[in-house]
């Protein structure tokens, strides 16, 4: 078996490509690694598919997939995890802010016990619009997981390679596989300080509203961990309180009518008083949750998720 896979998705990066392949080979030879190197073009509008065309007919061990169109990260993640051979799967970015120097380090701490490792970028050159609001992600992040690790969102990270092939990254779910792996029976889970190399070329493809769909992200992620397998305990919960609740309000009403009546106290008629209505939208709600409840059973019962992307040119795969 190969020893390393390397899995890098690129967009728009066609200056870097030929800089970040000769650096992985280099570090693949000094230290005698058997590896391959698995570039996932997500739809650049670059010539980068065309440099990793060229790249490959000169490097046997790189090999390239071609996304019909932009996918984003964690499909091109999927696709690369799907074809990876290597004990080892490590990922880094294609913009030369990963230091492929940190792969044999990576590599051992894997084959010392661990089945995740994340990057730490322990100093950043970002600016600190960027920094900052990394910080209090991470630390939210860290919160609600409990999984103690600094960045998250680093996209220097290593697995052992049953973890890749027994989970799958779909959406925007690339920030949370550590938390992935160990709702998958990984929870052996490490950190490393590594090294964050300046841009030396183009720019940043990810703007502040990352760190927003990243919060709905790990909502999105936790409520499927919980209640994928059992949606009917989330819709059917809410469902049997907003039923009762309704129903309480309505025998409530319905007392202080007879109550009142049989003093001989004038009262208003029950569906005069607003709060008839609101205990009949609760009814109408529960009953609503109950179904949707239900359906949810249904759904998760049959329904499979497919790759929810189209990839259009292989290299150097063997079939």
């Amino acid at each position: 078996m190969i020893q390393i896979s390397v899995v890098v998705p690129v967009f728009n990066e066609e200056e870097s490509l030929p800089e970040l392949t000769q650096w992985i080979s280099r570090v693949m030879n000094q230290h005698g690694f058997s590896y391959e190197v698995i570039l996932i073009n997500d739809g650049s509008t670059d010539h980068s598919w065309e440099v990793i065309q060229t790249l490959s007919g000169t490097n046997k061990f790189l090999k390239g997939l071609n996304f019909t169109r932009n996918y984003g990260k964690s499909a091109a993640l999927d696709a690369g995890f799907k074809r990876a051979e290597g004990e080892v799967v490590i990922t880094m970015d294609a913009d030369l802010q990963d230091s492929p120097d940190e792969i044999p380090g990576l590599y051992e701490m894997i084959k010392g016990g661990l089945d995740v490792v994340s990057g730490w970028k322990k100093e950043r050159h970002d600016p600190i619009s960027k920094t900052i609001p990394s910080k209090f992600f991470n630390g939210v992040t860290r919160w609600i997981s409990g999984i103690e690790l600094h960045d998250f969102n680093c996209g220097l990270k290593a697995y052992r390679n049953k973890v890749v092939k027994n989970i799958t990254v779909y959406g925007e779910m690339h920030r949370y596989i550590p938390l992935l792996a160990k709702w998958n029976g990984f929870p052996k889970i490490g950190e490393k300080v590594v090294q964050h190399q300046a841009r030396k070329y183009g720019y940043s493809k990810f703007g502040l509203e990352r760190f927003l769909n990243g919060f709905l992200d790990l909502i999105s992620v936790s409520f499927v961990h919980r209640y994928k397998k059992k949606p009917m305990h989330f819709f059917g919960s809410l469902g049997t309180l907003s039923f009762l609740s309704g129903f309480l309000i309505t025998c409530w009403l319905i007392f202080q009518k007879i109550y009142g009546l049989s003093r001989g106290v004038k009262v208003r008629e029950i569906v005069d008083q607003p709060l008839f209505f609101l205990a009949l939208v609760a009814i109408i709600v529960g009953v609503q949750l109950f179904v949707t409840g239900f359906i949810a059973e249904l759904m998760t019962s049959s329904n499979s998720k497919e790759a929810e992307y189209k990839i259009d040119e292989e290299i150097n795969f063997d079939f």
